[in-house]
């Protein structure tokens, strides 16, 4: 999470706050129904912004949305109505939640942290709680590297051992104009269900500056191939990179696998929002029932450096990474329209891949949230427009990095923030797909 200059660092001490929401719809053009997300009551100006969703393996009508900076949010009618609370750990609290069920109903809550007894972000913290109403435990943490910061993590939790692995950026210091500091990925993990972490393994090879931009590695995401294969995804100076461990993270490839150049850098500009990006998200299908099983997915976005229009692409592997396919634009093309803040996630009942991203009008402010579906592994794409009414963002008020998208056994809930007169509530669809 980017530092916002106007918020103030440091260990903040957290309430907790119950709040429970009957939802809240809106009449529009949507054929799915939107339900407002309730949000916490807190210190924290932007609330709502980068959403963290997860469904739970074993039973669809339990879903958690995690959100920055504090919030915690749950429904156990598979989204009609929700509940929402603030999260708290010793360790601090302060954004870039990354939300997981393991396949025994455990919650993984990742977050930055903010722990007044050493330095800001300083950790990734791994909250675990036992059900969806459960409290979190205070939390876990792989060893601080001193003052260094670590940032923008992701997890991804194999399903038959229940290990979690866990890629993320550290700086030497962040937003540093020296030359000499540097940014590099790191990577640990957890066999013991987030109590334990393994110590920070560097697994770029080669680093960026510390000014969390195009020329900073960033963005990192795990994900499981065929037999043990473990596979990590960036972008940062030198394009978007790839690197694979055979033995889930004991020993990484030799070299850096360069996929595609990343046009326009993964920091791109689209007007009347405060920032965006086209950070890449990774997957896999690891169901051995799936007829796409070990596919690996590539989901990212991109700034066309003569027009300035951005496009949300999408590429694939069949054969363990070995090779990938041309990249394609998951939307429609459209001279028309922004496309941007993507994620994708596979249902891994049935391999079928849902994307959510933003389509904003090149002409007005007028925002819409897309929907999109493959059943043919990416194949093709078919899109839909699933926001009720359009909103109009503002270029002055933070609106996060990120959306997110879950999928379990058809039950499909992406969420998203809008803004309304510079308000920020926090949105989700109720899709069945079929």
């Amino acid at each position: 999470m980017k530092k916002i200059s106007s918020v103030t660092t440091g260990c903040v001490k957290l309430i907790s706050i119950l709040i429970v929401c009957l939802p809240f719809l809106v009449l529009g053009q949507s054929d799915y129904k939107n339900v407002q997300i309730p949000l916490t009551k807190g210190f924290y100006t932007y609330s709502g912004c980068e959403p963290s969703i997860d469904i739970d393996p074993n039973n669809p009508n339990n879903i958690a949305v995690g959100s920055i900076l504090d919030g915690y949010h749950y429904s156990e009618d598979s989204g009609k109505t929700w509940k929402a609370e603030r999260l708290k750990s010793p360790y601090g609290v302060y954004g870039d939640p990354v939300l997981k069920f393991n396949g025994k109903g455990n919650i993984f809550y990742l977050h930055l942290s903010s722990y007044n007894k050493t330095s800001h972000l300083d950790r990734i913290v791994c909250q675990r709680a036992d059900d969806l109403k459960g409290k979190f435990n205070e939390g876990s943490y792989s060893k601080p590297n001193g003052s260094k910061v670590q940032d923008k993590h992701w997890i991804v939790i194999d399903p038959e051992t229940d290990e979690i692995y866990m890629t993320w950026t550290q700086f030497d210091a962040y937003n540093s104009t020296n030359s000499k500091d540097s940014s590099f990925i790191h990577f640990a993990k957890s066999s013991d269900d987030g109590e334990t972490w393994t110590d920070p393994v560097r697994i770029s090879i080669k680093g960026g500056d510390c000014l969390d931009g195009d020329d900073t590695v960033e963005g990192a995401m795990p994900a499981l191939g065929k037999e043990g294969m473990l596979y990590t995804v960036w972008s940062g100076p030198h394009g978007l990179i790839l690197r694979s461990s055979a033995d889930r993270g004991q020993t990484w490839s030799p070299t850096e696998q360069i996929l595609f150049k990343h046009e326009g850098g993964w920091t791109i500009d689209v007007p009347d929002f405060y920032r965006s990006n086209g950070l890449p998200v990774f997957i896999s299908d690891h169901n051995p029932d799936s007829p796409f099983y070990g596919n690996l997915y590539l989901n990212w976005a991109i700034e066309d450096e003569e027009t300035g229009r951005t496009s949300v692409l999408f590429s694939k592997s069949e054969d363990n990474g070995e090779s990938w396919s041309s990249p394609v634009q998951v939307h429609k093309d459209s001279s028309e329209y922004n496309h941007f803040l993507t994620w994708i996630t596979v249902d891994p009942s049935n391999g079928n891949l849902h994307f959510v991203y933003y389509r904003k009008s090149r002409k007005s402010k007028a925002t819409d949230v897309v929907w999109a579906s493959s059943k043919n592994g990416g194949g093709s794409f078919v899109e839909e427009v699933i926001s009720e009414q359009s909103f109009e963002p503002s270029g002055t008020v933070f609106f996060g990095d990120y959306l997110n998208i879950a999928a379990v056994d058809n039950v499909v809930r992406p969420v998203w923030p809008r803004m309304d007169n510079g308000k920020i509530t926090l949105w989700t669809a109720l899709i069945n797909f079929e």
